[in-house]
């Protein structure tokens, strides 16, 4: 990949914002920062054009909660086609985290995740696209 410079003009305002930007995510320049925001900003046009992405779906959730893991499971089994894994980690006797590994349209992701994330018991969850 070759890397080009340019110049940008830009109102103090934003750069301070630019700035700001870049110490809170630990950015180490403005060059990262900008590079960040612009593949955030395409990965957000191809979701809105349902165009072939992959990722992550990220489900925290109760252990001991009735009939969730096989609530998950079955969810899954319905969109196998979009499952490349699954990895499920014991972080406490109550809590478990499930990452599991998608590809496909990013329609058919995100009805995916919602379905799981929807699910009673799930304490918080989020799918991450990326562009393939």
């Amino acid at each position: 990949m070759t890397v080009k410079r340019f110049g940008v003009s830009i109102e103090e305002e934003a750069l301070n914002k630019l700035d700001t930007f870049v110490h809170d995510n630990q950015f180490p320049n403005r060059s990262q920062a900008i590079r960040f925001l612009i593949e955030n900003s395409y990965i957000g046009q191809k979701w809105q054009c349902n165009n072939e992405v992959a990722g992550a779906i990220v489900l925290l959730y109760d252990h001991h909660k009735h009939d969730l893991s096989n609530k998950a499971g079955d969810i899954q089994h319905e969109y196998h086609h979009l499952v490349i894994s699954t990895q499920h980690i014991h972080l406490s006797h109550d809590l478990c985290l499930e990452t599991i590994a998608v590809k496909g349209k990013a329609k058919d992701l995100t009805n995916l995740a919602d379905q799981l994330i929807s699910l009673k018991g799930v304490r918080h969850g989020k799918l991450v696209m990326s562009r393939t």
